[in-house]
Protein backbone atom coordinates (compact mmCIF):
# COMPACT_ATOMS: atom_id res chain seq x y z
CA UNK A 1 0.00 0.00 0.00
CA UNK A 2 1.32 3.54 -1.18
CA UNK A 3 2.26 5.59 1.90
CA UNK A 4 -0.04 9.02 0.80
CA UNK A 5 2.05 12.71 2.01
CA UNK A 6 0.44 16.20 2.72
CA UNK A 7 1.35 18.97 0.94
CA UNK A 8 2.71 20.30 4.03
CA UNK A 9 4.91 16.92 4.66
CA UNK A 10 6.31 16.99 0.83
CA UNK A 11 7.55 20.32 1.37
CA UNK A 12 9.73 19.69 4.45
CA UNK A 13 10.55 16.69 3.21
CA UNK A 14 11.61 18.23 -0.22
CA UNK A 15 13.24 21.35 2.33
CA UNK A 16 15.08 18.49 4.33
CA UNK A 17 16.30 17.02 0.92
CA UNK A 18 17.58 20.32 -0.15
CA UNK A 19 19.22 21.19 2.95
CA UNK A 20 20.73 17.87 3.28
CA UNK A 21 22.34 18.51 -0.57
CA UNK A 22 23.19 22.16 0.17
CA UNK A 23 25.24 20.93 3.43
CA UNK A 24 26.79 17.73 1.39
CA UNK A 25 27.99 20.33 -1.24
CA UNK A 26 29.33 22.93 1.23
CA UNK A 27 31.63 20.44 2.75
CA UNK A 28 32.46 18.95 -0.34
CA UNK A 29 33.62 22.40 -1.35
CA UNK A 30 35.14 23.30 1.92
CA UNK A 31 37.16 19.41 1.97
CA UNK A 32 38.51 20.08 -1.84
CA UNK A 33 39.57 23.93 -1.33
CA UNK A 34 41.09 24.31 2.20
CA UNK A 35 41.69 21.08 3.72
CA UNK A 36 42.94 18.24 1.28
CA UNK A 37 45.56 20.70 -0.72
CA UNK A 38 47.61 20.50 2.42
CA UNK A 39 47.36 16.80 3.14
CA UNK A 40 50.72 16.01 2.21
CA UNK A 41 51.23 12.24 1.36
CA UNK A 42 54.58 11.39 1.32
CA UNK A 43 54.58 7.57 -0.35
CA UNK A 44 57.59 5.44 -0.33
CA UNK A 45 58.29 2.64 -3.23
CA UNK A 46 61.94 0.10 -3.43
CA UNK A 47 62.98 -0.30 -7.22
CA UNK A 48 64.88 -3.56 -7.68
CA UNK A 49 66.29 -3.85 -11.01
CA UNK A 50 69.74 -6.27 -11.79
CA UNK A 51 71.34 -2.89 -13.80
CA UNK A 52 71.41 -1.15 -10.57
CA UNK A 53 75.08 -1.07 -9.36
CA UNK A 54 75.79 -2.68 -6.15
CA UNK A 55 77.53 0.88 -4.98
CA UNK A 56 73.87 2.55 -5.68
CA UNK A 57 72.27 -0.32 -3.40
CA UNK A 58 70.13 1.85 -1.35
CA UNK A 59 70.18 5.65 -2.96
CA UNK A 60 67.44 7.47 -1.80
CA UNK A 61 65.40 9.93 -4.53
CA UNK A 62 63.05 12.07 -3.90
CA UNK A 63 60.89 12.94 -6.71
CA UNK A 64 58.88 16.18 -6.52
CA UNK A 65 56.79 17.89 -9.47
CA UNK A 66 53.86 20.65 -10.13
CA UNK A 67 53.79 23.40 -7.75
CA UNK A 68 52.37 25.72 -9.62
CA UNK A 69 53.64 28.69 -7.23
CA UNK A 70 50.97 31.56 -7.76
CA UNK A 71 48.09 32.47 -6.37
CA UNK A 72 46.63 29.54 -4.94
CA UNK A 73 50.53 28.35 -3.88
CA UNK A 74 52.47 30.43 -1.96
CA UNK A 75 56.29 30.94 -1.26
CA UNK A 76 55.40 30.05 2.60
CA UNK A 77 53.79 26.58 1.41
CA UNK A 78 57.10 25.99 -1.01
CA UNK A 79 59.51 26.67 1.90
CA UNK A 80 57.44 24.17 4.33
CA UNK A 81 58.09 21.55 1.08
CA UNK A 82 61.66 22.12 0.66
CA UNK A 83 62.26 21.20 4.64
CA UNK A 84 60.06 17.77 4.28
CA UNK A 85 62.15 16.96 1.20
CA UNK A 86 65.71 18.06 3.30
CA UNK A 87 64.34 15.71 6.14
CA UNK A 88 63.77 12.80 3.89
CA UNK A 89 67.70 13.42 3.52
CA UNK A 90 68.05 12.27 -0.65
CA UNK A 91 70.75 11.12 -2.33
CA UNK A 92 69.31 12.23 -5.64
CA UNK A 93 66.50 15.02 -6.46
CA UNK A 94 63.94 14.97 -9.57
CA UNK A 95 61.80 17.76 -10.09
CA UNK A 96 59.47 16.95 -12.80
CA UNK A 97 57.82 20.26 -14.19
CA UNK A 98 55.55 23.22 -13.68
CA UNK A 99 57.50 25.38 -11.32
CA UNK A 100 55.16 28.05 -11.46
CA UNK A 101 51.82 28.49 -12.65
CA UNK A 102 51.97 31.70 -14.66
CA UNK A 103 56.26 32.37 -15.05
CA UNK A 104 55.54 35.56 -16.85
CA UNK A 105 52.88 36.90 -14.60
CA UNK A 106 54.82 36.03 -11.30
CA UNK A 107 56.31 39.05 -9.55
CA UNK A 108 58.22 37.30 -6.82
CA UNK A 109 60.46 34.91 -9.33
CA UNK A 110 63.62 36.34 -7.20
CA UNK A 111 62.11 35.14 -4.17
CA UNK A 112 62.13 31.36 -5.17
CA UNK A 113 65.93 31.24 -5.70
CA UNK A 114 66.81 31.13 -1.62
CA UNK A 115 63.91 28.65 -1.23
CA UNK A 116 64.82 26.07 -4.17
CA UNK A 117 68.77 26.67 -3.48
CA UNK A 118 68.00 25.04 -0.07
CA UNK A 119 67.09 21.92 -1.33
CA UNK A 120 69.92 19.51 -0.49
CA UNK A 121 71.17 16.18 -2.39
CA UNK A 122 74.77 15.30 -2.78
CA UNK A 123 74.13 13.15 -5.92
CA UNK A 124 72.78 16.13 -7.78
CA UNK A 125 69.52 18.18 -8.51
CA UNK A 126 67.75 17.65 -11.79
CA UNK A 127 64.63 19.28 -13.69
CA UNK A 128 62.91 19.01 -17.05
CA UNK A 129 60.34 21.54 -18.49
CA UNK A 130 56.94 21.10 -17.83
CA UNK A 131 53.83 22.92 -20.04
CA UNK A 132 53.60 25.54 -17.73
CA UNK A 133 57.18 26.58 -17.85
CA UNK A 134 57.12 26.89 -21.37
CA UNK A 135 53.97 28.37 -21.40
CA UNK A 136 53.37 32.00 -21.65
CA UNK A 137 56.85 32.92 -22.40
CA UNK A 138 58.69 31.52 -19.48
CA UNK A 139 61.22 29.29 -20.91
CA UNK A 140 64.01 31.10 -20.36
CA UNK A 141 62.76 32.71 -16.50
CA UNK A 142 62.41 29.03 -15.92
CA UNK A 143 66.08 28.01 -17.50
CA UNK A 144 67.42 30.62 -15.93
CA UNK A 145 66.02 30.14 -12.33
CA UNK A 146 66.90 26.49 -12.18
CA UNK A 147 70.39 27.18 -13.11
CA UNK A 148 70.88 30.00 -10.55
CA UNK A 149 69.44 27.38 -7.72
CA UNK A 150 72.10 24.50 -8.05
CA UNK A 151 69.50 22.25 -10.35
CA UNK A 152 70.67 20.65 -13.86
CA UNK A 153 68.29 21.49 -16.16
CA UNK A 154 67.95 18.26 -18.99
CA UNK A 155 65.76 19.74 -22.43
CA UNK A 156 66.57 16.22 -24.48
CA UNK A 157 69.84 15.22 -22.80
CA UNK A 158 71.34 12.95 -20.02
CA UNK A 159 73.58 13.31 -17.41
CA UNK A 160 75.61 9.91 -16.11
CA UNK A 161 76.11 10.08 -12.08
CA UNK A 162 78.90 7.96 -10.89
CA UNK A 163 79.66 6.56 -7.70
CA UNK A 164 83.11 4.78 -7.72
CA UNK A 165 83.32 3.46 -11.06
CA UNK A 166 79.66 2.58 -11.37
CA UNK A 167 77.35 4.89 -13.09
CA UNK A 168 73.29 5.30 -13.43
CA UNK A 169 72.01 7.90 -16.34
CA UNK A 170 69.20 10.53 -16.03
CA UNK A 171 67.53 11.57 -19.16
CA UNK A 172 65.41 14.65 -19.24
CA UNK A 173 63.24 15.08 -22.06
CA UNK A 174 61.77 18.34 -23.50
CA UNK A 175 58.20 19.05 -22.60
CA UNK A 176 56.00 17.19 -25.14
CA UNK A 177 52.80 19.43 -25.31
CA UNK A 178 54.23 22.82 -25.70
CA UNK A 179 58.37 22.19 -26.01
CA UNK A 180 60.38 20.02 -28.43
CA UNK A 181 61.12 16.84 -26.94
CA UNK A 182 63.24 14.72 -29.21
CA UNK A 183 63.76 11.03 -28.17
CA UNK A 184 66.66 10.54 -30.41
CA UNK A 185 68.99 13.27 -28.98
CA UNK A 186 67.86 12.49 -25.40
CA UNK A 187 69.46 9.36 -25.90
CA UNK A 188 71.87 9.80 -28.02
CA UNK A 189 74.44 8.98 -25.43
CA UNK A 190 73.01 6.38 -23.09
CA UNK A 191 74.36 3.46 -22.50
CA UNK A 192 70.99 1.84 -21.50
CA UNK A 193 73.09 -1.55 -20.56
CA UNK A 194 73.05 1.10 -17.08
CA UNK A 195 70.11 1.73 -15.28
CA UNK A 196 68.12 4.64 -17.48
CA UNK A 197 65.99 6.94 -15.28
CA UNK A 198 64.11 9.02 -17.53
CA UNK A 199 62.40 12.29 -16.85
CA UNK A 200 59.15 13.03 -18.52
CA UNK A 201 56.42 15.79 -17.72
CA UNK A 202 53.93 13.89 -19.36
CA UNK A 203 53.41 10.20 -18.49
CA UNK A 204 51.51 8.67 -21.46
CA UNK A 205 54.78 8.92 -23.39
CA UNK A 206 55.80 5.67 -21.60
CA UNK A 207 55.61 3.16 -24.47
CA UNK A 208 58.03 5.09 -26.47
CA UNK A 209 60.25 5.23 -23.04
CA UNK A 210 60.40 1.76 -23.19
CA UNK A 211 61.35 1.84 -26.75
CA UNK A 212 64.10 3.78 -26.02
CA UNK A 213 65.60 1.95 -23.05
CA UNK A 214 64.42 3.66 -20.67
CA UNK A 215 63.93 1.13 -16.99
CA UNK A 216 62.22 4.06 -15.13
CA UNK A 217 59.65 6.79 -16.30
CA UNK A 218 59.07 9.71 -13.69
CA UNK A 219 56.44 12.22 -14.59
CA UNK A 220 53.97 14.37 -12.99
CA UNK A 221 51.38 16.81 -15.24
CA UNK A 222 48.05 15.28 -14.34
CA UNK A 223 47.63 15.75 -10.54
CA UNK A 224 46.32 12.49 -10.40
CA UNK A 225 43.13 13.94 -12.14
CA UNK A 226 43.05 16.97 -8.68
CA UNK A 227 39.30 15.80 -8.78
CA UNK A 228 38.03 12.39 -8.39
CA UNK A 229 34.98 11.02 -7.16
CA UNK A 230 34.84 7.39 -5.91
CA UNK A 231 34.70 3.93 -8.22
CA UNK A 232 34.72 7.06 -11.10
CA UNK A 233 38.29 8.11 -10.91
CA UNK A 234 39.42 11.94 -12.61
CA UNK A 235 36.25 13.93 -13.64
CA UNK A 236 38.76 15.28 -16.19
CA UNK A 237 42.18 14.37 -17.31
CA UNK A 238 44.98 16.70 -19.20
CA UNK A 239 46.49 16.22 -22.50
CA UNK A 240 48.79 13.06 -22.29
CA UNK A 241 48.15 12.98 -18.87
CA UNK A 242 44.82 10.46 -19.11
CA UNK A 243 46.26 6.90 -19.72
CA UNK A 244 48.20 7.29 -16.23
CA UNK A 245 47.21 9.61 -14.30
CA UNK A 246 48.74 8.71 -11.17
CA UNK A 247 50.47 5.80 -9.32
CA UNK A 248 52.96 3.18 -10.47
CA UNK A 249 52.39 1.18 -13.59
CA UNK A 250 54.84 -1.62 -15.20
CA UNK A 251 54.72 -0.32 -18.96
CA UNK A 252 55.86 -2.91 -22.24
CA UNK A 253 57.60 -6.20 -22.56
CA UNK A 254 60.03 -4.80 -20.34
CA UNK A 255 58.32 -3.86 -17.81
CA UNK A 256 59.63 -0.47 -17.13
CA UNK A 257 58.75 1.15 -14.11
CA UNK A 258 56.37 4.27 -14.47
CA UNK A 259 55.53 6.30 -11.78
CA UNK A 260 53.07 9.21 -11.77
CA UNK A 261 53.41 11.91 -9.05
CA UNK A 262 49.92 13.68 -8.23
CA UNK A 263 51.84 17.13 -7.80
CA UNK A 264 51.72 19.83 -4.63
CA UNK A 265 49.86 22.24 -6.54
CA UNK A 266 46.36 23.18 -8.48
CA UNK A 267 45.79 24.75 -11.93
CA UNK A 268 42.67 26.27 -12.83
CA UNK A 269 41.27 25.51 -9.54
CA UNK A 270 42.17 25.82 -6.57
CA UNK A 271 40.65 21.98 -5.24
CA UNK A 272 41.92 18.57 -4.75
CA UNK A 273 39.65 15.52 -3.85
CA UNK A 274 40.62 12.31 -3.59
CA UNK A 275 43.90 13.42 -5.09
CA UNK A 276 45.93 14.38 -2.03
CA UNK A 277 49.36 16.39 -2.94
CA UNK A 278 52.53 13.90 -3.36
CA UNK A 279 56.29 13.39 -2.75
CA UNK A 280 57.68 10.48 -3.60
CA UNK A 281 60.65 8.39 -2.87
CA UNK A 282 62.13 5.60 -4.38
CA UNK A 283 65.14 3.87 -2.44
CA UNK A 284 67.20 1.74 -5.50
CA UNK A 285 68.32 -1.98 -4.60
CA UNK A 286 70.96 -3.85 -6.58
CA UNK A 287 69.99 -7.60 -6.87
Amino acid sequence: MSTKYTRRQFIKRALAATSTAIIASSFAYWYARYFEPKQLEISTHTIKHPTIPQEFHNVKIVQFSDTHVGHYFSLDQLNKIVDKINAQKPDLLFFTGDLMDEPNKYAATNHLIPILRRLDAPLGKFAIYGNHDHGGYGSEIYKQLMEQTGFTLLMNSSKEIFLKDSKITVVGLDDVMLGRPNFEQAFQNVDTSSYTILLAHEPDIAERATEVGAHMQLSGHSHGGQIQLPFFGPLITPPLGSIYYEGAHEIGPTSMFLYVNRGLGTTRLPLRFLAKPEISIFTLLSM
